[in-house]
Formats: C-alpha cells, sequence, structure tokens
C-alpha cells in the first residue's frame, strides 16, 4: 500500500483495540449473527499487548474470594459482601461461556488460559484479624462462598502458605481465609484464542498496525478514520456500530465521537510494577493467590498479593502490583495522553476529584519514589524470609479510572469499569479498569442488551443467548440449586476439578 492510498469500506461492526472486551463481544456478536462483517483494529502489532496481557495486571480470576477492598467494613463495624456478590455472580457467567467456547471447540483446551490455584486473604493484628473473621462469616451466608475455609491456626496456615509463615513472629495475630474453587486466567492467551477464532470466520478482518484517529457521525452510521502505521496509508470505514475496547485509550477516542453522553468523562492514569521471583525453588512452594489490605490511600489496583501464575505454561510468582503515576493512558502510550483529555466539559470534574483525592496522589508518588529496598520490605510483610536478590522489578500495564461528573461534588473517582453508550446504542465504550477482563462476559451481555434491543427480542437470539450461557436471564447469586449446578458443569468442562 503506498503512502497515497485511501480506502473506503463499509461494515456492520467495527471493534477498536484488539484487548479482550473487542475479542468477547466479537465472538458474541458472530456466534449470535453469523452474517455480521467485522472489522477489527489495533495500534500495536500483536494482540492483547495492554491490559490483557499476564504480566500488565490481567491474571487473576477476579471472582471476590479474597479481594478484601470489595468486602468494606462499614462504620458500624459490619462487612458489606454486596459488591463482593455481584462479581461472584459475574465471574461464573464469564466461566459460562468460556465453556461453551470449550464445548463448540471454537477456542483451543482449557488448560491454556485457566488453572486452579486457591484464593485466599491473609491478614495480621488484631483489628485486622477481627476484620476478616466477620468476613467470612458474612460470606460463607452466600451459596457462591460456600466451602471458603478461616483459620487462626499456625499450623494449619505453614501448610496452606509456608512462606508466608516461615520466619514469622510466633506470637503475631494471623488468620486466612482459604477458597479452593480458585483460578487464575492468562487473559493473553484466551484474547489469542478468541481472535483466532474471529479471524478463521467469514466477513471478519484483523488489522494489526492500525491507529484509528477520528470517529464521527453520519447519519445514522459512524465513519471511522483508520491510519496504517506500516505503510501510511489510510482507510474510513462505514458501520453502524462502533466499540472502543481500546483500554487506557478508550477515553480519547470517546471524546472524538462527540456523544453527548461522553460529556464529563474524564481519566485518571495508574501505573503499576511486579516484582517477580526469578528462584524456581521458592516459586513451587507457594500455590496460592494471597491478598491482604490495601494501604491507606492507595487504589484498588494496588491491593498487594503474593500471587502463583501461569504464564505461557510456565509457573510464575508475582508480588505487588506497586501503583505509580505517569501520564500516559497506555503502556506504550504517549506523555501527553492526560493533558490532551482534557476538554472545557471534564475540567470542572477533573478539579474537584483531584482536590478530593490528594491523599491518593502522594502515595501514587511516594511508590514512583520506591527503591528495590523499600519494594522489598513491602514484600517481607508476606514473605518474611525473603531475598532481594532472589527478586526483579518488572512493569505491569497502564490503567485509566474514571472521572465523572457528581452534582454533589463536581467530580468523583470511580474505581469500577464503567460502559458509556450513545443513546441510540449506535457506539459504545468501556472506561476503567478492576474486575474488568474477569467480569469481561457479563460486562458484552449488558452491553449486547443495551445496543441491540431489537436483535436481544428476537426468538433467535433469545435462544442462541441461553446457549452461550445456560443461566442466561436468572440470578446465580439468588438460585442455590442452578449456581451448583453451573459450577459443577463449568469446572468439569475447564478442567478445574
Amino acid at each position: 500500500m503506498s503512502n497515497q492510498t485511501s480506502i473506503k469500506q463499509e461494515a456492520d461492526i467495527v471493534l477498536i483495540g484488539a484487548g479482550i472486551m473487542s475479542a468477547t463481544l466479537g465472538a458474541m456478536l458472530k456466534t449470535l449473527q453469523p452474517d455480521l462483517t467485522i472489522e477489527i483494529f489495533e495500534r500495536l502489532d500483536v494482540i492483547a499487548a495492554e491490559s490483557s496481557d499476564a504480566m500488565n495486571n490481567a491474571g487473576t480470576g477476579h471472582s471476590a474470594f479474597c479481594e478484601l477492598n470489595y468486602t468494606p467494613q462499614l462504620q458500624d463495624g459490619t462487612v458489606d459482601i454486596s459488591k463482593a456478590i455481584k462479581i461472584a455472580d459475574q465471574f461464573e457467567v464469564s466461566k459460562e461461556f468460556w465453556s461453551y467456547l470449550i464445548e463448540k471447540n471454537l477456542i483451543e483446551s482449557a488448560e491454556s488460559f485457566i488453572s486452579p490455584v486457591a484464593h485466599m486473604s491473609f491478614v495480621w493484628g488484631e483489628e485486622n484479624v477481627e476484620y476478616l473473621k466477620k468476613r467470612h462469616e458474612a460470606l460463607i451466608k452466600n451459596h457462591l462462598f460456600g466451602g471458603m475455609e478461616y483459620s487462626e491456626d499456625t499450623e494449619l496456615l505453614k501448610q496452606w502458605i509456608p512462606l508466608v509463615m516461615e520466619g514469622r513472629d510466633p506470637n503475631e495475630k494471623v488468620s486466612a481465609t482459604k477458597m479452593d474453587l480458585g483460578t487464575d486466567v492468562n487473559f493473553g492467551s484466551l484474547t489469542s484464542s478468541l481472535f483466532n477464532y474471529l479471524k478463521q470466520q467469514t466477513g471478519v478482518n484483523m488489522h494489526l498496525r492500525h491507529d484509528v484517529t477520528d470517529i464521527k457521525r453520519k447519519g445514522s452510521n459512524w465513519v471511522v478514520k483508520v491510519k496504517d502505521l506500516q505503510n501510511g496509508g489510510s482507510r474510513k470505514i462505514t458501520t453502524k456500530f462502533v466499540f472502543v475496547g481500546a483500554g487506557g485509550g478508550a477515553l480519547p477516542l470517546l471524546q472524538k465521537s462527540g456523544i453527548p453522553e461522553s460529556k464529563g468523562f474524564g481519566g485518571f492514569p495508574v501505573s503499576g510494577q511486579w516484582l517477580v521471583c526469578t528462584d524456581q525453588n521458592i516459586i513451587k512452594r507457594h500455590q496460592a493467590k494471597v491478598y491482604g489490605k490495601a494501604s491507606v490511600g492507595s487504589p484498588p489496583m494496588s491491593v498487594p498479593h503474593l500471587d502463583t501464575r501461569m504464564i505461557n505454561g510456565t509457573k510464575a510468582l508475582l508480588f505487588g502490583p506497586y501503583a505509580g503515576f505517569s501520564t500516559r493512558f497506555l503502556k506504550k502510550g504517549s506523555l501527553l495522553d492526560l493533558f490532551k483529555s482534557i476538554k472545557l466539559n471534564n475540567i470542572r470534574p477533573l478539579l474537584s476529584a483531584g482536590i478530593d483525592n490528594i491523599p491518593l496522589t502522594r502515595y501514587l508518588i511516594s511508590q514512583v519514589m520506591q527503591s528495590q529496598d523499600d519494594r522489598v520490605a513491602a514484600l517481607r510483610d508476606y514473605y518474611p524470609n525473603v531475598k532481594s536478590e532472589d527478586w526483579k522489578l518488572e512493569y505491569a500495564g497502564q490503567r485509566v479510572q474514571v472521572i465523572k461528573k457528581d452534582p454533589r461534588r463536581g467530580g468523583v473517582l470511580e474505581f469500577g469499569t464503567e460502559v458509556v453508550t450513545a443513546a441510540d446504542g449506535s457506539i459504545a465504550a468501556l472506561l476503567g479498569a478492576s474486575p474488568g477482563a474477569s467480569t469481561s462476559v457479563p460486562i458484552m451481555i449488558q452491553l449486547i442488551e443495551r445496543c441491540f434491543k431489537n436483535q436481544v427480542k428476537t426468538t433467535e437470539w433469545q435462544a442462541k443467548l441461553k446457549e452461550m450461557i445456560p443461566s442466561y436471564g436468572e440470578s446465580l447469586s439468588k438460585n442455590v440449586e442452578l449456581a451448583n449446578a453451573t459450577r459443577e458443569r463449568t469446572s468439569k468442562v475447564l478442567k478445574l476439578v
């Protein structure tokens, strides 16, 4: 293709970004309506290289078994488990869709992306132990958390997590919960499998090294402008529906669309780093995802954990993530990303959220200034006998937390995911981070229901949705029999038992 070449084409669907969200939506839509034409554009030369990559924070199958930030303690001392129940329910739905893909031979084997790994919470100190006990008592009342064990017995904890217990003060008050149903998910591998399936389908085209530069409405359609970064050419695609699943790059593209729903949204970038173990003997001795309590003022993505992962078929051990601040919206983005995102319609929310979160900013700056000794000192809380030379620093992904308008405070910083859609459902963008990839399936189902309202009502789509997600239309968190039957089936298909 020469520099002067300009291509005009049409497509039913345009997916921007080659991560887990676009892959999931593309696979669902193509299954629901096989004759759809789909064009996929990714700025980088590989897929799943940003947030979906195994090292870029996405890795735990977030099911709220161990993440203490999903179960805050209220002022009256009770533990709020509502968010944990919602996330646990959502992760089960994700497993249903992945099981469907395996059963239909649409993607590679389950072992290529999901593994059983115990999910544990670990705390120390009288106050934290009391909190974890209350949390456990509250959670096990819901069947989604049935089987969760709790213990303050140091001898038992030595069996569960030897690295965490060895070298610890025997007089220190500690406790832990353990859920054997936990998983490790390599979302990079899953994303690759989904796109490999899509690329084999008629009417689907994947374009790497293609940067979407503009999105403009034209009547009832959208015109998406794309630059070929390898050959310098350009193309315009007229489409009925656009999904912006570009991770941290989603906000600037959403702003370019000009839809009223995009007004007032801003982004707060947070970077991450891991300490990665280099000693195979240490890696072999730890078999769990052990989460603790986050430091005061830290963002949820920075909840410390000693994390067993399977990365490209090899067992790994990570600790972190350590938070940091960068003005980039993507790991391979521009230092100008944050400044370019500031518009007249979001200045007030940005300033208000900034004033409200000065402690968070201080915390992030302090994290950036940490030395290797500082990071190892944090790890020592979870692995008392740690030796600095056994761990190396690796950079994780970039997250952009959502800032949105708030009638009372002007602007508020959100730590979840937000799907923004035009009133007519013709364009949608996913903003935010945690729990993100783990709940990609229910998020995309909600998007389909919002953006394809007429099609979803048809008998054909309803039947297909029930085939893909047998629990579709029902609540797993409220239906004990359905939840247990679903877990039994998906655990067998995904080889988690």
